[in-house]
Formats: C-alpha cells, structure tokens, sequence
C-alpha cells in the first residue's frame, strides 16, 4: 500500500470513528436531557393530583365512606384528566387489594407491577415499560385514607421522545453518508498532496540510482518533508563528490598504469635493441662502446624511475614519525650536494634562509627540497641562478626555490603535480625525467598539511612555495618558531 493510501485510509477511519462518536454522544445527551425533563414533568404533575387528594383527606374522614371515598377519588381523576386533555396521560387508582376505582388508560395493564411493592407514603416511584408499540412512564404513588390505601399510578405516554431520538439518528445518517463522502473527496486530493514531494524525492532517487547523480529534488517547502528534501539533496551532493572523486582516481589509476608502461617500454626496447645488436655484431670498439653507453643511461634511467615509483609508495603509506627540525639547518646541510649538483649546469645557488623550526621528517624534507631544486636545475639556462629561501609570515612558514629559467605556461600549471605529467617532455626526457619529482613533493606537502604554490612566466623562471601553515606545523606538544 502506498504512503498516500495509508494517509487517505487512516484518517477516513478516524473522521468516520470520531464524527460517529461524537454525534452519538450528542443525539444520546439530548435525549436523556429531554427524557429527564419529562420524568420531572411527570413527577410534578403526579404530585399535583397527590396534593389535591391531601387537600380533601379532612373531609373523607368526616364521612368515613368507602363509596364516598372511591367517589370523590374518581371524580378528582376525571377532572385532573379532563383538565389536561391530554391522550397521552393516564391515570389509575386503585386500592390496597388491587382493585380499580379508576382508570382511563387504553391499554392492558402489564401482570407483573414491581413498583407497586413495598410502596411507602410520601414515596413517589417510576419506571419506564415498553406496551405495545409505545414507551410508558409509571408513576406510582400511596394515600392513606381513613386506614385505606389509595394507589395513584399517573402514566405519560413517552413514545414520542424515543421517536425524536430515531428521527435524530435517521437524518445524522444521511449527515453521515454526506460528510464521509465529502470528507473522502478532500483527503484524496490532500494525500496526494502531500505526499507529492515524496513521490519526487523516489523519482530522483530512481534517476540517481540510474546513474545520474547530478539529479536534485525541486522542493522549497519548510515543513519537515522539505527538511527532508533538503537533506537528500545534501546527500545526494556527497554521493557525487564521492563518484566523481573514485571515477576521477580510477582514471589517474589507469593513466598511471599507461604511463608506467610507457615509461619502461621505452627503456627496455632500446636495452634489448642495443642488447640484440651488440649479441649479432662483429666486435667493434666504438660500436661496443657506444651500444654499452645506451644501455648504461636507459638502465640508470630505470633505476631512477623505480626508485621514484618506490617513493611514491611509501608516501602513500603515511606512516612517518615526526620531529622538531630547523628547516635553515636541514638547507644547509644540503647546499654542498646542491651546489655540486649546480655545478654540471653552472647555476649559482644562493640561500636566504630565517631559522623556522617545524614538525617534520627530516629526510621526506630533503627528498622535497632535493626535487624542486633538480626540476630548477632542469629549467634553467647556464650562468643562472636558483635561489633557496626559508622565512615566517604571520602564521605561516614558508620554503621557496626561485629559478630564472625557462617557465611555465599557464595551461600546464594545474597538472605539473599529476604523476608521469611533463610539460616539457623534451627537456625531461633529456634529463632522463619520469614526470614523477613534482608528484612526489606533493604527497610529502600533504604529509606534512602544506600547500604548495607555483608561480611562472614563460621565459621568465618560476617560484615554487611550500606553506607550512600552524595547524599544519604543530604536532602533540610543539609549535614552530621562528628566530634570527
């Protein structure tokens, strides 16, 4: 059953479950009001005759006659009856032993008469009796006169009320019938309608479940349904981040698998080559030694790019301790092979370095440092320079390495981190590059939560900075400093 047929269901019964009782109630308390009224009226009207027999007691006993009592007893009756006019009273006297002195009733009298029974004076009982086709009251009443007793039953005819009470419940049917239809007829246009934005919220999910994940629910309400709506589309919001996220790993994944490929056929078809020419070749010296020296480069050049790879798989596994270290001491105990290094180019190093002491891994710092500077080194034109900066700005400390080399274009700044990516792919591969220097530093940034920013013209040389923020520096107990 659907969430609207339940709603529809549930409050057809409640409406019809409530307005049945309540309308019950009403018809049955309106009843009573007017049964009771009529009890009273009876009550009073029985006492009336009751105070007229009293009134002429003093005279019946001055007589002290049975004929004369029964005769002035029914002609009291007649002119209390004749008075009132009334085809629905009636009125009965009869002795102690049960026989009539009057009675103007049109019915037989029921057999057994319980109220007669044990009746005191100044006692007035009732009781209401089913004769025939119609509902009686009874009231019943004794005077005692000269040592007699006297019953007084006074009757009203009450059918009336209960046919009241029916004609009530015949016209709160039809009441009924009408207000259920009428009420039927709402809530099916108010389930449905409320129930519209869940129907929307499944036919998105449908679409999304389908694939397309860029699908919203178009729902402004605030009642708790668009709170609801709100929060799915918030969820559905993470589900695509999420995909796009794996779809976008998926596909470096596979570009990487592509590029290492790549990268190692190139090698190993010219090592087998040379290999293949040198085996089937007449020995020659320059021939040999030309064949060894292309197989020496593309095996270092190998080895190279298994020790990078095997980097940037330890890298990933970021488990490394961290220590407080002076990034200007890790600098300087590198500037010897730094400027060896600069040396085969004949590029000048120059340092500028404050003393910012930071949580780190020492030796991931100098992988870092050891890459930019290679990749500066890579850029740069003979009789440049690489400068190598180290200093604190507000919450921040920062590594620079600043080239005047040969730049980079704008269109290439946003992928120089993806692994095997080369913007100058003849420049790298001279160099015997892999693309992989960059990609490492940056997985060792985020090993350390910094953020790396590039800045380069073309021609003009590119500065690369390293910003170590204060969360980011702060392990457990220490903080970075920074001193002259």
């Amino acid at each position: 059953m659907k969430f609207w047929q339940k709603i529809y269901l549930f409050s057809i019964l409640t409406f019809v479950m409530i307005f049945n009782a309540a309308s019950v109630m009403v018809i049955e308390r309106n009843h009573s009001q007017m049964l009771q009224q009529e009890i009273n009226n009876t009550l009073s009207a029985n006492m009336s005759v009751n105070s007229s027999v009293n009134a002429i007691i003093p005279i019946l006993r001055i007589y002290d006659s049975i004929d004369y009592e029964k005769t002035v007893l029914t002609n009291i009756a007649k002119e209390f009856v004749d008075k009132n006019r009334d085809a629905n009273i009636f009125l009965e006297i009869i002795n102690d032993k049960k026989k009539s002195i009057y009675s103007n009733a049109d019915f037989a009298m029921p057999p057994n008469r319980g109220e007669l029974e044990a009746l005191q004076n100044d006692e007035i009982k009732y009781i209401l009796r089913d004769i025939d086709s119609r509902t009686l009251l009874f009231t019943t009443n004794v005077a005692d006169i000269n040592q007699n007793k006297y019953i007084f039953t006074y009757m009203k005819d009450v059918t009336p009320i209960y046919a009241e009470r029916m004609e009530q419940y015949r016209f709160f049917w039809k009441i009924d019938l009408g207000a259920c239809l009428f009420f039927m007829i709402v809530m099916f246009f108010i389930s449905k309608r409320l129930t519209k934005p869940i129907d929307q919220m499944v036919k998105t999910a449908k679409v999304i479940a389908q694939g397309d994940f860029s699908e919203r629910v178009q729902l402004k309400s605030k009642d708790e349904i668009g709170v609801l709506a709100a929060n799915f589309n918030d969820m559905a919001a993470v589900v695509e981040d999420k995909i796009n996220i794996l779809e976008r790993n998926n596909s470096e994944k596979q570009r990487f698998i592509n590029n290492i490929t790549h990268e190692l056929k190139t090698p190993l078809t010219s090592i087998i080559g040379y290999a293949n020419y040198l085996r089937v070749t007449k020995y020659k010296e320059d021939t040999f030694l030309d064949g060894l020296n292309v197989i020496y480069n593309e095996g270092k050049r190998l080895e190279s790019l298994s020790s990078k790879l095997m980097d940037l798989i330890l890298l990933n596994e970021d488990q490394f301790a961290m220590t407080q270290e002076s990034l200007r001491e890790i600098i300087l105990e590198m500037e010897p092979s730094l400027i060896l290094k600069s040396r085969e180019k004949q590029v000048q190093i120059h340092l500028e370095c404050e003393d910012c002491r930071l949580w780190l891994e020492k030796d991931l710092m100098k992988i870092l440092i050891f890459n930019f500077v290679d990749n500066a080194l890579k850029a740069s034109y003979a009789q440049g320079s690489i400068t190598i900066r180290a200093y604190t700005r507000e919450e921040t400390c920062i590594l620079e390495v600043a080239d005047q080399g040969t730049g980079i274009s704008g269109e290439h700044l946003d992928k120089i981190f993806e692994p095997f990516y080369m913007a100058d792919k003849a420049r790298t591969k001279s160099n015997n590059g892999a693309g992989l220097g960059l990609s490492i530093c940056q997985s060792i940034a985020n090993i350390h939560h910094a953020v790396i920013e590039v800045e380069s013209e073309v021609n003009q040389g590119t500065t690369i900075k390293v910003i170590f923020t204060k969360a980011g520096a702060c392990r457990e107990v220490g903080e970075w400093q920074s001193f002259e």
